[in-house]
C-alpha cells in the first residue's frame, strides 16, 4: 500500500483522466453527474416528503445528503468489487503496485463526490435558516475523511475476493440495491419512533452498518450531533475491515494477476 501511495502521480492523473474520458465531447461535462444527482434528491426529496409527512426544508436537506453519501459508498462496493477485472490489461502490461489501481477508483469516486458536494452548498444557500448549522458540524470532515479511509479498504478486499469468485461482483450489486432501501437514506428512523408499534422496528436500522457510516457525515451536516456510538461502530469496523484487507493483500497479491 505504501509503494501505491508513492506512486500518487500515476493514480491521480489516471483517476482524473476517467472523468474526462466518459464525458469526452459533453458541453457540460461532468457536471452532469451533479444535474442527475440533483434533480432525483428533488424529486424523491417531494414524493416522500409527502408520503411520510415531513418537513421538507428538514427532509429534502436529509434526503440529498444521505444519497450524496450513499454514492461513494455504493462505488466503493460495487465499482471496487470489478476494480482489478476492470484493469486486466494494466494489471498484466504495467509494473505497478496493486494498490495504484485501489487508490485510482477511490480518488474517482472522490471526485465524484466533490462535483455532488455542489447540490449540498445549494442547499445550504437555500434551506439555511432550517438547519441549525454550528462549529460541531466541522465534524463532517473529518467523518468524510474516515469515510475515504474505509473506501479504500473495502475496495482492496472485495476486489481480491472478486477477482477470485467471479459471481462475488454482480451478488454485492444485487445486495447494494436492497441494502439502499433498508438503510435509512429515503426514510428516517424518527418517522417510525414516533408511530405506535413501530419503535422497535426502527431500532433493527442499527443492525445495518452502513447506517453509522452515514451518521456520522449526514448528522454535523444538518446542524446536528452524532451519537459517540456511531464513532465507535465505525472506528472498530474500520480496524478491522483494514486488518482484514491487509491480510488478504499479503496472502493473494501474487495470485491476482492470474486470477484476472
Amino acid at each position: 500500500m505504501r509503494l501505491g501511495w508513492s506512486q500518487r502521480e500515476l493514480w491521480l492523473m489516471l483517476g482524473l483522466q476517467d472523468i474526462k474520458q466518459k464525458y469526452r465531447r459533453s458541453v457540460i461535462g461532468p457536471f452532469w453527474i451533479t444535474i442527475a444527482t440533483g434533480v432525483m434528491a428533488t424529486a424523491l426529496g417531494l414524493l416522500y416528503s409527502l408520503i411520510l409527512d415531513q418537513d421538507l426544508a428538514y427532509f429534502l436537506p436529509y434526503l440529498t445528503v444521505g444519497l450524496i453519501i450513499w454514492g461513494l459508498i455504493q462505488g466503493a462496493i460495487v465499482d471496487g468489487s470489478e476494480v482489478f477485472i476492470a484493469n486486466e490489461g494494466l494489471i498484466k502490461q504495467l509494473p505497478a503496485p496493486l494498490s495504484v489501481h485501489v487508490y485510482r477508483l477511490v480518488w474517482r469516486q472522490v471526485l465524484l463526490l466533490a462535483h455532488n458536494l455542489i447540490i449540498y452548498v445549494i442547499l445550504l444557500a437555500v434551506f439555511w435558516t432550517s438547519l441549525d448549522l454550528s462549529w460541531s458540524s466541522l465534524l463532517a470532515i473529518p467523518a468524510m475523511m474516515l469515510l475515504i479511509v474505509n473506501a479504500v479498504w473495502v475496495t482492496l478486499l472485495f476486489g481480491i475476493v472478486s477477482t477470485r469468485f467471479r459471481d462475488i461482483a454482480p451478488l454485492l450489486g444485487s445486495l447494494t440495491q436492497l441494502l439502499f432501501y433498508v438503510t435509512p437514506i429515503v426514510w428516517t428512523t424518527k418517522v417510525f419512533a414516533d408511530r405506535p408499534g413501530a419503535a422497535e422496528r426502527a431500532k433493527l436500522a442499527e443492525i445495518n452498518p452502513l447506517f453509522h457510516y452515514l451518521e456520522i457525515v449526514r448528522a454535523p451536516m444538518l446542524g446536528e450531533t452524532a451519537a459517540a456510538y456511531h464513532w465507535y461502530i465505525v472506528l472498530g469496523l474500520t480496524v478491522a475491515g483494514w486488518a482484514a484487507a491487509l491480510l488478504a493483500m499479503r496472502k493473494y497479491r501474487a495470485r491476482v494477476p492470474y486470477w484476472v
